[in-house]
């Protein structure tokens, strides 16, 4: 287990207070129940396909069941973290969880479909929505900078990129105005700028910027026109 190991409400050692599973977590030979610390470097060294697959599908305890709770998202961490795990649960969890821990580590996943959905992940904290602005997989970075999670300092980043396609360019350029127009005015005028300087910006953008309500962004528009 990492020392970055972080849940909304639990971590792994939190869950320790019950540290003796249900028969649930048994194994087909062994009906003594399993402490949590066992179960977990069980289900992280696992090469069991089926096992880990039924543990990532597996319904989560309700909240009021804190014990309970608090043991499955811990387990979880442990079946998001294998790689034996197959691919389209670790895209399900990536998809569907919203515990810090287990994104943490889908988040450093060798398949660039399992990063893609963590960046997806509207219940992403911002800190790790931000790093895979930074993927080296030009798809992750561009899903993780639509997420509304995203800071604007890494959407500012993102404007700023030469390397940023022309497409995501287009939705920066709209934040702001047509596009979340309760946000930030300076801020996101700041990122439509960038996006109006952007070498790689399509002329069909840099055009409209340049009826843009903000004159900074008109004026790096209408430049980068005359150029």
């Amino acid at each position: 287990m990492t020392d970055d190991t972080m849940t909304d409400d639990t971590t792994v050692d939190e869950a320790n207070v019950d540290d003796t599973a249900t028969s649930d977590d048994t194994t087909a030979h062994d009906a003594r129940p399993e402490p949590l610390t066992v179960t977990y470097e069980r289900l992280r060294h696992s090469t069991d396909a089926a096992e880990l697959h039924e543990f990532a599908r597996r319904p989560l305890p309700d909240r009021s069941e804190q014990a309970a709770f608090s043991r499955a998202t811990a387990l979880l961490e442990a079946v998001a973290g294998n790689p034996h795990t197959p691919e389209e649960d670790r895209v399900f969890l990536a998809s569907t969880m919203p515990f810090p821990n287990v994104l943490v580590k889908l988040s450093e996943d060798a398949s660039a479909a399992v990063r893609k959905a963590v960046a997806a992940n509207t219940d992403d904290k911002n800190w790790l929505v931000g790093r895979l602005t930074k993927d080296d997989v030009s798809e992750v970075r561009d899903v993780a900078l639509h997420n509304k999670r995203t800071s604007w300092k890494m959407r500012l980043e993102g404007a700023q990129d030469p390397n940023m396609d022309s497409d995501t360019l287009d939705f920066l350029s709209r934040l702001g105005t047509e596009l979340e127009p309760d946000a930030n005015v300076v801020l996101s005028s700041m990122v439509r700028r960038a996006v109006a300087l952007n070498p790689n910006t399509s002329q069909e953008t840099v055009e409209r910027l340049a009826d843009d309500p903000s004159a900074e962004v008109v004026h790096a528009a209408r430049r980068r026109l005359s150029q």
